[in-house]
C-alpha cells in the first residue's frame, strides 16, 4: 500500500494509474473515506467485493463528476430527481435510479438500478472527471465494521490495498442520504447527512 497526501503533486495522476490498471483507491469524500474502483472492469470491482468482505447482492454506488453524466448510466431522471439533483449537488445525497441496460450486472448486484452521487469533495469530484467516467464510492470500511474516517483507519482496514489518498480526517458524522427515484417518486432508503425533512421541503415547493 502507498499512501500519499491529497495535496502531493503525484496524487491525482498515481490514482489515475492505479485505477486505470484495477487497483482500489482510498479517497476522501464529504462523509468518510471511501474505495474507488473501475465499475466497468469486472475484475476490479470483484477485489473490492472481497476487500471489503461485501456481499455480492449488495450494489456499490457510484461517484459521478458532475450531474451531466447521470444519463450516462440512468435509464430515465425523473424531474424530482433533477430537482434534487440541482439544490443538493455536489453534496451528500445518493440517488438511485433505473439502470441503463450498459450498467455492468456487478455494479447493480443485478438489482436494474444504479445509485449515483456528486460529491462535495473536490478530489472525490475531480477523480472521476479525469478518470472520464464514475468511478465506485462505497465507504471504506470492513462489512459491519464502522465507516474510515481517517486514513490511519482505511490502512488499518485495507493493508493490501493500492493506494490511500490521505485528505486528512472526514467529517465523519452520517453517511449520504440514500433516496431512490425509481418510481418518480422521491423515497427514502437510508437516513443520512440531509435530513429527509428538508428534502420533502424541497419537493414541495
Amino acid at each position: 500500500m502507498r499512501i500519499l497526501r491529497a495535496e502531493e503533486e503525484e496524487a491525482l495522476s498515481e490514482a489515475l494509474r492505479v485505477l486505470s490498471e484495477g487497483g482500489v483507491v482510498a479517497l476522501p469524500t464529504e462523509t468518510f473515506y471511501g474505495l474507488a474502483v473501475d465499475p466497468f472492469s469486472e475484475l476490479a470491482v470483484k477485489r473490492l467485493y472481497e476487500v471489503k468482505r461485501r456481499r455480492r447482492d449488495k450494489p456499490v454506488l457510484l461517484l459521478v463528476g458532475d450531474a451531466g453524466e447521470v444519463e450516462r448510466f440512468a435509464a430515465e431522471v425523473p424531474e424530482a430527481a433533477r430537482e434534487l439533483m440541482a439544490r443538493f449537488w455536489p453534496g451528500p445525497l445518493t440517488l438511485v435510479f433505473r439502470a441503463r441496460p450498459e450498467v455492468p450486472p456487478w455494479v447493480t448486484a443485478e438489482t436494474g438500478t444504479v445509485a449515483l452521487r456528486v460529491s462535495s469533495h473536490p478530489l472525490a469530484r475531480e477523480i472521476p472527471r479525469l478518470f472520464g467516467t464514475a468511478v465506485t464510492g462505497t465507504s471504506a470500511n470492513l462489512s459491519e465494521e464502522p465507516p474510515a474516517r481517517t486514513a490511519e483507519e482505511v490502512a488499518h482496514y485495507f493493508p493490501d490495498i493500492d493506494l490511500v489518498l490521505d485528505g486528512g480526517p472526514t467529517p465523519g458524522r452520517k453517511p449520504s442520504t440514500l433516496v431512490s427515484v425509481v418510481s418518480g417518486k422521491p423515497e427514502l432508503l437510508r437516513p443520512g447527512e440531509i435530513p429527509w425533512e428538508t428534502i420533502e421541503k424541497v419537493l414541495e415547493s
